[in-house]
């Protein structure tokens, strides 16, 4: 079949079907230069892969089961009947409740957004000024930051409870924001990336007039942004599946998160037949966000593991 003389616009800029043509011939003779040895690793990586998964594939499925098949023996894995009424009876749970459910999601959606850009804001910021800005103390401060990573989060309850109830933002969404806003691992991560930026482009930026802020957002951002994605994904999981603002700075409940009502709902139930069903959609919806965000973001997580430095 002859190709017309003008390409379609839809299939790609280059306009021309040899390119085209040209790159699925390279794509075909890859594949066959692939051994033996390849395609069994190949085969075996999507094994674990699939195997990975099923965690997954399961949490789904346990969301989709109706009442009976929640208590089959020997357990299926597979929901036989999926329906959706583990999640009406959720909802339903929260309208129950004093405080409406678009009022958990907003508190939600606002802690995680501001304290999530406030994580990638201060680590950043933290991180330039330890790489680029030499300055007496230097390396006794990053030293405490990467201490700071030994401590587990039981041991900094009471600190914390302290210094919010002496700041008098208790019941406030400062409260949800300020005790988690740093991030050590945000800091250590994105400091090794900077480090490899070379000083003479920092130089470079700031002889043709460019300001502190100028020479860290078009110079420094654009070099470390697989870092930056990173420390988002870290950033939201941490906010998201935080409780600890809403258990212990929060006693009205209007101020509490959607994670900690669905937490409540899912906490005590191992040996309890009523409310499983729920408890199954409430660990779903508190899962999915992270599923989500991390699928968006995969590739620049692979970017800062393979990074090696600036090209």
């Amino acid at each position: 079949m002859r190709l017309p003389r003008r390409w379609p616009r839809w299939l790609g800029r280059s306009g021309s079907a040899r390119s085209l043509a040209g790159r699925s011939g390279d794509a075909w003779r890859s594949l066959r230069r692939i051994d033996g040895t390849q395609w069994a690793l190949m085969a075996a990586l999507l094994a674990l892969a699939a195997f990975m998964m099923l965690p997954i594939v399961y949490l789904f499925n346990q969301a989709l089961k109706p009442y009976h098949e929640l208590f089959l023996f020997p357990p299926t894995y597979f929901a036989k009947d999926p329906t959706l009424l583990n999640f009406t009876d959720l909802l339903n749970s929260t309208n129950r409740s004093f405080i409406p459910f678009s009022r958990l999601v907003f508190n939600t959606v606002l802690v995680t957004v501001v304290t999530a850009a406030g994580m990638i804001a201060t680590s950043a910021f933290c991180a330039y000024a330890l790489s680029k800005h030499p300055f007496p103390g230097n390396k006794a401060l990053f030293t405490v930051v990467l201490l700071s990573l030994m401590f587990v989060p039981e041991t900094m309850e009471i600190p914390r409870y302290i210094v919010v109830q002496y700041l008098g933002i208790m019941n406030t969404y400062w409260a949800h924001i300020l005790p988690v806003i740093s991030l050590p691992v945000g800091v250590f991560l994105l400091k090794q990336f900077i480090d490899q930026v070379p000083g003479e482009l920092i130089e470079a930026a700031k002889i043709d007039g460019a300001g502190e802020t100028g020479t860290f957002l078009r110079i420094v951002v654009p070099v470390i942004m697989p870092a930056l994605a990173t420390v988002g994904i870290l950033a939201f999981q941490n906010v998201w599946g935080n409780l600890e603002t809403s258990k212990y700075f929060m006693q009205d409940e209007a101020m509490k998160t959607l994670t900690f009502f669905l937490s409540t709902l899912t906490q005590n139930l191992a040996n309890s037949v009523a409310m499983q069903g729920v408890a199954a959609a409430g660990a779903l919806i508190i899962f999915l966000p992270q599923l989500i965000i991390f699928i968006f973001f995969q590739r620049k997580v692979i970017a800062t593991m393979a990074h090696s430095g600036i090209k």
